[in-house]
């Protein structure tokens, strides 16, 4: 399920990027939680944050609502 979820992740990312090619994101899974950590060129970060986070947290909506993980949590962070 969580590979879903990060393959979508991956691609909206490269999408809103200028630099496709150095993103990375990264699974981690816990016992309650999935924590995908997303890395991008520091000139992308903007691009990612939005303004007042607002591109930030609806990549979080969509993440949440495809991963359907039933139990676990699903958590995305900007490194």
């Amino acid at each position: 399920m969580s590979q879903i979820a990060q393959n979508t992740l991956e691609k909206l990312v490269k999408a809103l990027v200028e630099h496709p090619e150095e993103v990375v994101v990264t699974p981690i899974e816990g016992e309650g939680t999935i924590v995908f950590e997303v890395q991008v060129n520091p000139e992308d970060v903007g691009k990612i944050i939005g303004k007042k986070g607002k591109t930030i947290n609806a990549l979080r909506t969509i993440i949440r609502s495809s991963a359907n993980t039933g139990t676990k949590k699903v958590i995305m962070e900007l490194v």
